[in-house]
C-alpha cells in the first residue's frame, strides 16, 4: 500500500448501505497497479443527502464519485453536464469533477455488455433478450442491449407502468412481455433485488413471476446480484441447463470504465479481478 500523503488524490463512492461494497477493493487495486498516488473510499450517505454530499466532494477537490442506490437519480440532477446515456436514463453512477463542472455518466450498461462479451463470448446484436425488472439497473441494461443491436428487448415487471417506461428506452426493439415469453429468449437478465425465501422454491417466489425452471440449454441467464455469488434464481436456471453468470463481472467492468475515465489510462482489469476474488 502506498502511504496517504498531502498530495494523494481522492475518489469515492456514495450510497447506502456501502459497508459491504467491493468498489474500494476494485479501485484501489487499479490505482496501485497504475502506480498512482490515489485513494478511493466509501461514504455512507443517507437518503436525501446526496446533493449536499456531491457539493461537499466537489468543494474538497475529489477526482470523482461512484454513485450507487439510492442516489443515482439525484446524481444526474446535480450534474452540470450529462452524457447522452444519463439524459435518457435520468440516472448516473459516475460523477467527474473537472474544471469547476460536474460531469455525469453511467457505466453500468456498457459494463454489462462488455462482461457478456468477454466472460461468455455473447454478443447482443440480433439476439432476443429479456430483462426482469424496471429499476435503475434494469433500465441501464435495457438501453445497453438496444444500443448493442438486440433484435428484441422484452421487459417483465410486476408494475405495468414502470415496465412500459423501461421498455421505451429500447425504442422499437423494446416491449412489455409476459414471463412465459422469456422461454424463447437467447438472454434473460434478472435485474431486481428480490430476495428468495430460504428453504423454498417455486414460480410464485421468483421476481415478477419469471420462473428460471423454464429456462434451459442454449439460453444465457444472468443475475445482476453478486452477493451471494449464486442466487436461488441463478442456481435453478443452471440446474435446468442454462449458461449462467452473476453480476460480479459487470461490477468489475463498470468500475474499470470509471478508472479509465478518471485517470485517462487503460484500467488494469487483471489486477482488479484478482483483488476482488481475493
Amino acid at each position: 500500500m502506498r502511504p496517504i500523503t498531502a498530495t494523494t488524490e481522492v475518489a469515492g463512492l456514495i450510497g447506502t448501505p456501502v459497508r459491504q461494497s467491493l468498489s474500494p477493493v476494485l479501485h484501489n487495486a487499479a490505482y496501485r497497479a497504475l502506480g498512482l498516488d490515489w485513494a478511493y473510499v466509501a461514504f455512507d450517505v443517507a437518503p436525501g443527502q446526496a446533493k449536499d454530499a456531491i457539493a461537499g466532494a466537489r468543494a474538497l477537490g475529489l477526482i470523482g464519485l461512484s454513485v450507487t442506490m439510492p442516489h443515482k437519480d439525484e446524481a444526474a440532477r446535480s450534474a452540470t453536464r450529462r452524457s447522452q446515456t444519463v439524459r435518457r436514463l435520468q440516472a448516473a453512477n459516475t460523477l467527474t469533477f473537472e474544471k469547476g463542472e460536474i460531469l455525469a455518466d453511467s457505466t453500468d450498461g456498457q459494463g454489462f455488455v462488455e462482461d457478456l462479451r468477454e466472460g461468455l463470448g455473447f454478443e447482443a446484436s440480433d439476439r432476443r433478450c429479456g430483462v426482469i425488472g424496471a429499476g435503475g439497473a434494469a433500465r441501464a441494461v435495457i438501453l445497453a442491449l438496444a444500443e448493442a443491436g438486440a433484435k428484441e428487448v422484452l421487459v417483465v415487471n410486476r408494475t405495468p407502468v414502470r415496465a412500459f417506461r423501461a421498455a421505451a428506452l429500447a425504442g422499437r426493439a423494446g416491449r412489455v412481455a409476459r414471463p412465459e415469453e422469456l422461454d424463447a429468449a437467447d438472454l434473460v437478465v434478472q435485474a431486481t433485488a428480490a430476495e428468495m425465501v430460504p428453504g423454498e422454491s417455486g414460480p410464485a417466489l421468483w421476481p415478477a413471476g419469471a420462473d428460471p425452471s423454464r429456462l434451459g440449454s442454449g439460453q444465457v441467464a444472468v443475475d445482476l446480484v453478486y452477493d451471494p455469488i449464486e442466487t436461488k434464481w441463478l442456481a435453478e436456471a443452471s440446474r435446468c441447463g442454462a449458461t449462467t453468470r452473476n453480476g460480479l463481472g459487470m461490477l468489475v467492468h463498470q468500475a474499470a470504465l470509471q478508472v479509465t475515465r478518471w485517470t485517462g489510462r487503460q484500467a488494469p482489469l487483471r489486477a482488479m479481478r484478482a483483488a476482488v476474488k481475493a
